[in-house]
């Protein structure tokens, strides 16, 4: 295997998910299902708000966004996993590491500030619906909108400069079947606590900071529900917020546990099956929970299937 002025490896050995053989073969099909799955779903959710007018409001574009990025973030991963499940040498260059690194930290940041975005849609939804239209004003939508890809594109910059800048003279083979700065770390020469702090700081400001607003506006939608006379009514809301905090324990349980805890040497097979919620397993539960039970979206999709 090559390397740069004999010093920096230019590429990367994954070991991926498994390395039996029979096993690869039934997780590129399960793999291969779920990819299908995510993309369908979410090209479908995004064709159906961009065709109905009746999906244009404010819940529905952060949907969109929502959608669209989840797309971006398995495709980002899920197509060279497949691949990978294919061949015997599983291997990405350094520069491939890190442009899939840096895409994939975009989208997983973009997604944490727009669920956020979305309880808080949904909070000034439930607890202030007289103000609603006043408050959540389609300069505003767009404004939470390139605010939470902008979070993205920032916190991802900090996080992938300071994983790629560290020096790689090592063992090159990464435990892991992508490129993520905690599996990246553990194969550091150099001291990696700058890194280290890099990263936990970054994840206090898009994980712990979203996941506030999220408890903040659950808790006052539960307040405010619980007060609903009508017990359809309250049956409806409880029955919405509860499959959206599904996705929310998914997403962040698994993205706290993997970027919130100290860095150890070794990435184990447990880690690996916990990133896989959050890199995988969310962008396809997401157009089934927060759209496709959804009876606006359903008769969006009637009239889609009858033109």
């Amino acid at each position: 295997m090559s390397k740069e002025n004999q010093t920096s490896w230019t590429e990367f050995l994954l070991l991926g998910l498994s390395s039996d053989h029979h096993m690869q073969m039934l997780l590129f099909v399960v793999f291969l299902v779920i990819y299908l799955l995510t993309v369908s779903g979410n090209l479908l959710i995004i064709l159906l708000i961009h065709m109905d007018p009746r999906l244009h409001t404010p819940m529905y574009f952060f949907l969109k966004n929502l959608s669209l990025t989840d797309l971006c973030f398995s495709t980002t991963i899920v197509p060279k996993m497949l691949l990978h499940f294919l061949v015997m040498r599983k291997t990405i260059s350094f520069i491939g590491c890190s442009i899939q690194m840096f895409f994939f930290l975009i989208m997983g940041c973009t997604e944490s500030s727009l669920l956020a975005v979305m309880a808080y849609d949904r909070y000034v939804a439930v607890c202030k619906p007289l103000h609603y239209s006043t408050i959540m004003t389609q300069r505003v939508c767009m404004l939470l909108a390139i605010g939470s890809w902008a979070s993205g594109v920032f916190v991802s910059l900090v996080d992938t400069t300071f994983t790629s800048s560290l020096s790689y003279q090592g063992p090159n083979v990464i435990n892991h079947y992508f490129c993520e700065p905690p599996a990246l770390l553990k194969l550091a020469s150099e001291e990696t606590y700058k890194a280290e702090m890099a990263i936990f700081a970054m994840g206090v400001v898009i994980l712990l900071g979203p996941v506030s607003l999220i408890l903040f506006s659950y808790w006052n939608i539960i307040s405010t529900v619980i007060n609903i006379r009508s017990g359809e009514g309250r049956l409806k809301v409880f029955s919405t917020c509860g499959s959206h905090f599904i996705v929310v324990i998914f997403f962040y349980g698994s993205t706290i546990f993997t970027y919130m805890r100290p860095n150890s040497k070794k990435m184990n097979e447990g880690d690996k099956v916990i990133s896989v919620f959050y890199s995988v397993i969310t962008s396809m539960m997401n157009p089934f929970i927060y759209s496709l039970r959804n009876k606006d979206v359903k008769e969006a999709l009637r009239k889609l299937l009858k033109r």
